[in-house]
This record gives structure tokens, sequence and C-alpha cells, in this order.
């Protein structure tokens, strides 16, 4: 039988057999275990839901694809990033990201604090125990249906999210957060939604209903250009951590009237990623969230799709290329970077699909890493134009891509040297 005519017909079933519904609302972990198909805390007022055939279905649904995920990738990245993401820090950005923390904890899992920016809004969770068993049983499909691409390509397509994202009473980022959240076995301790003022400061509005035992109702963060919620969890019993998300807009001028910008300001030196980006950071009007994640970012990883090659200073950062570089799929084409071709000549393998070329053998990883501070104040001066072309080393222009690297034929210690980039693998 089609899933989905069974998935009905069980609905209808739940109907005459509602559970019994508490005066209170689910914690905030409840929820998102519930909503990832794991079993609550017996004494939440979610349990006697977990007994509806469709949840049961929904539980083994996520049993399934999250297996799956775990043995084709997941687990393949966590290997990637105990072997080379070894110089972690304390941040971690990832910009135009979505909702996708599975991403974020798999290749960095140890950061105190996770910023996560994108468009999608940050909607909200009603309280399950208030709706009718058909209403969350169309919850659990919406979300199975919402999450889809990043299964099966490893990203979020923005189109598809403008709607799946803003229908019904469990909408927008956040449950799809909590799923990662619970299917990665982390608990969730607090959650609050903010906004950032002009100045990146925050304002915090009330908790969500389904996030307390108060049963508040559920308000909206005070009016912003950065709307978010702080999240905070931890993994079993280790430290705690925080999770942002910001629903805002990265382009120059949104990103620096909202506040974000001098929010993301205010952090450490970070660790970024960045894929599946849509190319944006090669467009001039994103240049001062592009300017940002190089002063920021002691290491930077991302695909094709992330920071131009031409825009890296070369004696600031140290590149290691992984995959294959095949160039931007049909209808980013005009992304091409020829830089980019030369460098992942003799590439490290990397063992899973990522980015817009999601299929193993086509895929491309690229780790710049910021070298330590220049020793001298001669080191802090770039090479004019002039003295660049008579050393044989014009200086990168962010404004024009170079459409040849030149490189030398020598390696020492398994790196090659690039006059423009220098690169190791």
């Amino acid at each position: 039988m089609p899933r989905i005519v069974a998935a009905v017909l069980m609905a209808v079933l739940a109907l005459n057999t509602a559970p019994a519904r508490s005066s209170e609302g689910a914690t905030a972990n409840d929820t998102a275990r519930f909503l990832a198909g794991l079993p609550p805390s017996s004494n939440s007022p979610l349990a006697s839901y977990t007994k509806d055939p469709v949840w049961q279905q929904h539980a083994r649904y996520f049993d399934s694809i999250f297996a799956r995920e775990e043995n084709a990738k997941l687990s393949k990245v966590r290997e990637f990033s105990n072997k080379y993401l070894t110089d972690k820090h304390d941040t971690m950005l990832y910009m135009f990201s979505g909702p996708d923390f599975l991403y974020a904890t798999s290749f960095f899992p140890n950061a105190s604090t996770y910023v996560l920016a994108g468009l999608e809004p940050v909607g909200e969770i009603a309280d399950l125990t208030t709706l009718s068993p058909w209403a969350i049983n169309g919850e659990l499909r919406n979300l199975e249906l919402s999450m889809d691409s990043l299964f099966n390509f490893s990203f979020f397509i923005t189109q598809n999210m403008k709607t799946q994202l803003r229908e019904g009473p469990v909408n927008g980022t956040l449950p799809i957060l909590y799923v990662f959240l619970a299917r990665t076995g982390k608990t969730i301790h607090e959650l609050n939604l903010v906004s950032l003022d002009e100045h990146g400061n925050f304002q915090i509005a009330a908790e969500l209903a389904a996030t307390n035992s108060t049963n508040k109702p559920v308000t909206s963060p005070p009016r912003s250009a950065a709307t978010g919620v702080k999240i905070i969890f931890s993994d079993g019993a280790g430290p705690k951590q925080t999770l942002y998300y910001f629903s805002t807009n990265l382009a120059d001028g949104s990103f620096e009237r909202s506040g974000f910008s001098a929010f993301l300001a205010k952090l450490g030196p970070a660790d970024s990623l960045i894929k599946s980006a849509s190319y944006l950071l090669h467009k001039g009007h994103f240049a001062s969230v592009q300017k940002l994640l190089l002063n920021s970012s002691a290491t930077i990883l991302q695909d094709d799709s992330g920071i131009p090659l031409a825009y890296f200073e070369a004696r600031k950062w140290r590149f290691q290329a992984f995959g294959h570089y095949a160039g931007p799929i049909s209808i980013f084409t005009n992304f091409y970077q020829p830089q980019m071709a030369e460098l992942f000549k003799g590439a490290r393998p990397i063992e899973f699909g990522i980015g817009y070329r999601w299929r193993k053998n086509e895929s491309n990883l690229l780790l710049a890493q910021k070298e330590s501070s220049p020793i001298n104040d001669a080191e802090l001066t770039p090479p004019s134009r002039a003295e660049g072309n008579a050393a044989g080393t014009a200086a990168p222009s962010p404004k024009k891509t170079r459409k040849r690297v030149e490189t030398e034929g020598t390696r020492s210690a398994g790196c090659r040297i690039a006059r423009v980039f220098p690169f190791c693998w």
C-alpha cells in the first residue's frame, strides 16, 4: 500500500483513539524527540501520543533515513573532521545554511557556539498537546517532506523551503533544528526567541509555549531585521553548547543594518562552513559578509560555491583540496574558476558526497586555514601590481578572477607552491 494512503488510513483510526491531553505543555527536549521519531520522557504529556500508528511509522521512517545517512555520509564526515579539522575553535559560523545543523555538528562537533543564518523564518511550534491527532500527523508528514532534499542531495532547496516552512502550526526552521538536535543525541536545556538591535545586541522574547511547563502563549520577538532563536543544549553529559539560528538578509546594506554583522564581529576566531550557497559570495552585493568571514575565520571549509579563490590573500592562507572540481552545475556555469581546476590537480579523495555536485566522486571541498601573523612590517605590505609583475607574482585582484595560475614545478614535503595561491595536499 502506498505510504501516503497508509498514513491517511491510520490517521483516521487515530481520531477515534485520541490520547488524553495534559494541561501543561511539553518541554522543548520532549517536543524535539517526539518530532524526531524518538520517545519523549515517560512523564511527558506527549508520551501517550507515541502509541499512534502514524507516529510509529514516522519513527521507523526517520530511523531508516538517519541510519542511511550515518552509514553513507555522516560517519565519513566525522572521520574527515577528526583527520583534517584538528585546529578547532569555540565559534562555528555557517552562513546561507538554512536549518542545516546536521552538517554543522558533524564537521565541527565541539564548538561552544554555533551561528547559522538564512532567509528561512524561525517559525514556531505550538503546544502539540493542543492539536488533534489528524493535525499532528499532517505536521509529521510535512516535516518529512521538508527534509527530503537534505537527505537526498545534502542541501536544502530554497524555493521548496519557502512554501514548506510557512504552513501549519509547526512551521519554520525550528522543527527541523529540533529533529537534528534530537537525532544527533543532543539534550535541549533552554530555548528563547531573540532578535538583534542595530548594534548587534540581544532582545529576548518570551519562550515558546512548547518549551516550558507554564504553557505561555507563543509570542514573537521584537521587530528586527535579524530575528532568531537561541538554543542551549548538551551532547549527553558533555558541556553546554549554544546554537543560534538567525533569519536575516546577508546582502550588503541589510547585513549591516540588521545588527547581524555587529553581532558576528563580537565573536572570537571562528571555523566557518559554506556549502551549496548559490554562489552568492561570488557576487558584488555580498562583499560585506564575505569580508567578515575572511577576517573572522581561522578556518574556512567550503565547496566551490563559497568565497572565490581570488579573494583569499595568498600569504595569509594555506589550502588543502579534497575531491574533484568539475566546475559548477549547469545553472551556475558562469562561476567556473580556472584556479580551482589547477588547485584540485592531485587533490585528496573524499569518501562522501556534498554540495551541488552531491555524488560521491564529483564533490569538492576546499580547506583554507589562516597562517599565523606576519613577523615584520614588511610582510604586512602587499606588493604593488608593478612589483608583483616584476617578480612574476601578480597581486590577486578581488575585482577580476585570474584565468590562469602559474605554478612552480617543485614540490616540498607534499606541497606545490603556486605563485599566486600556495596550497598543499
